[in-house]
């Protein structure tokens, strides 16, 4: 039996006038799923832009002067080379500062357009054997006042706690969000099941005029399509608008450690798309699963 789209549409809408209580449900707890599992990404990268600096083990980061002389940086390169509480160290010439700065102010082309690599100061990027707060502490007063040197930063004990306190947060997203999943494939799985009992007459009276299984399914397919999208939508949405909440209070508040906290709109939009993508795909793959698993009501 040839499947014809009118069929389709009216079904499906049958379908979910007919169930409105278990549709609303549905989609609000795929758009709850879908909004921590975004919540969760906004707060991996957010943490990882704001301490974009500190990342690998970074916990001292001397800063010099833009227009050092090759004598001085070769002098705090040798005494960093010797000294035997620095385990590793990288060096940050000004161009690649620069690339550093655009990451950082991705959302601020204004900002980037005012600044020339040239005014970036260079940088020495430090792993210390020992990463305690005392052995960084002196580690860093070692280096601060040296000819050529700008300034020294550690990643102090407010910046560890801050990113174990975000890893922590985001790990509990994702465990509600996986609980919220299967709450919605639990409520879909319910949805199409009424709405197939409800219909069961129907569904004999196809069968016995030679409807195929793929013929009976597909409404209910596109039904938990419609969910899982609505649903998706309204999350991606909700994303965006906390999003830009927030980034409006950090520019308003003025909070140095999380001034680049917000994500960057270019990494929003790519996780926009893959949550509708997967919001939809799971919502149709369930509600086939659960169209055939009910055919025989």
């Amino acid at each position: 039996m040839a499947l014809n789209l009118d069929y389709v549409f009216r079904e499906t809408g049958t379908n979910l006038v007919r169930n409105v209580g278990l549709t609303v449900a549905s989609i609000l707890t795929v758009a709850i799923a879908i909004v921590l599992v975004g919540a969760s990404f906004v707060i991996r990268t957010g943490v990882a832009n704001a301490t974009l600096q500190f990342q690998g083990g970074i916990e001292l980061i001397v800063f010099m002067d833009p227009d050092i002389r090759t004598t001085q940086r070769e002098a705090i390169e040798r005494s960093l080379d010797d000294n035997p509480e620095v385990e590793r160290f990288t060096y940050v010439n000004q161009r690649e500062a620069f690339e550093e700065f655009k990451v950082l102010f991705e959302d601020s082309p204004e900002m980037i357009e005012s600044v020339e690599p040239e005014l970036l100061p260079p940088s020495f990027k430090v792993v210390p054997v020992n990463p305690n707060a005392a052995s960084v502490s002196s580690l860093a007063d070692q280096y601060e006042g040296d000819a050529g040197v700008k300034d020294v930063v550690s990643a102090d004990d407010t910046i560890r706690t801050m990113q174990e306190l975000f890893r922590f947060v985001s790990v509990m997203c994702v465990v509600v969000a996986g609980v919220a999943a299967v709450s919605a494939i639990v409520l879909i799985f319910n949805t199409i099941r009424v709405a197939m009992f409800a219909r069961r007459r129907e569904i004999e009276v196809m069968k016995l005029v030679g409807a195929t299984n793929w013929f009976i399914r597909v409404p209910f397919m596109f039904e938990g399509l419609i969910q899982g999208l609505t649903g998706s939508v309204a999350a991606v949405g909700a994303i965006y608008l906390g999003n830009n909440l927030l980034t409006d209070q950090l520019e308003k508040k003025g909070i140095a450690l999380l001034a680049n906290f917000a994500v960057p709109s270019g990494e929003l939009f790519g996780l926009a798309v893959a949550l509708l993508i997967v919001g939809s795909l799971v919502s149709v793959v369930f509600s086939g699963i659960a169209a055939s698993l009910y055919l025989d009501v």
